[in-house]
């Protein structure tokens, strides 16, 4: 089975791209589990969450989870993953890296969006109260933490490697 790293943290920290990036550089399979959800479901998750509610589609992150868990590599867990107490003890004994950002980075990468359904709306303030709301939990979780201000996905990624290496020579 291959190394399992899983992302996590607050919308638009980079947990996709720099996912994406580690894992090329680490020659493993990536998952970004929203991506996996609306393959599956033939439907974005913002339609999810409109039409079936947001306990639903946690529900199918929790599942789309477990599976990606299973096989291994890198894989980046949506921004509310960590709300579910079976998630976060699923991810227990893997290497997870919280990946943060200012609340001021973090609505320059989002924008106006409408594609994250829970920061529609102010942007700033939504996404600054859902990231306080979950820093416990992420907390939790994180076996590291890697800012991303400032820095392109290749850097952080080059900074999770780097770590890593370091951990494993301790």
């Amino acid at each position: 089975m291959a190394e399992t790293i899983v992302l996590i943290g607050p919308p638009a920290v980079g947990k996709s791209t720099v996912g994406a990036t580690l894992a090329r550089r680490l020659g493993v399979p990536f998952i970004d589990v929203d991506q996996l959800i609306e393959d599956r479901e033939q439907r974005a998750i913002s339609e999810i969450f409109a039409t079936d509610g947001e306990s639903l589609f946690r529900a199918m992150e929790l599942d789309a989870t477990l599976a990606a868990l299973e096989g291994g590599g890198v894989i980046a867990l949506g921004g509310g993953a960590v709300t579910n107490a079976t998630l976060r003890a699923a991810l227990r004994g893997h290497r997870v890296i919280w990946l943060r950002a200012s609340v001021r980075e973090a609505v320059q990468r989002v924008g106006a969006t409408t594609t994250r359904p829970l920061l529609v709306g102010d942007v700033a303030d939504r996404w600054t109260r859902l990231a306080q709301e979950r820093e416990p939990l992420y907390a939790e979780v994180a076996t590291m933490v890697v800012d991303t201000d400032h820095r392109t996905p290749a850097q952080v990624a080059r900074s999770v490697l780097d770590r890593l290496s370091l951990q494993e020579v301790k």
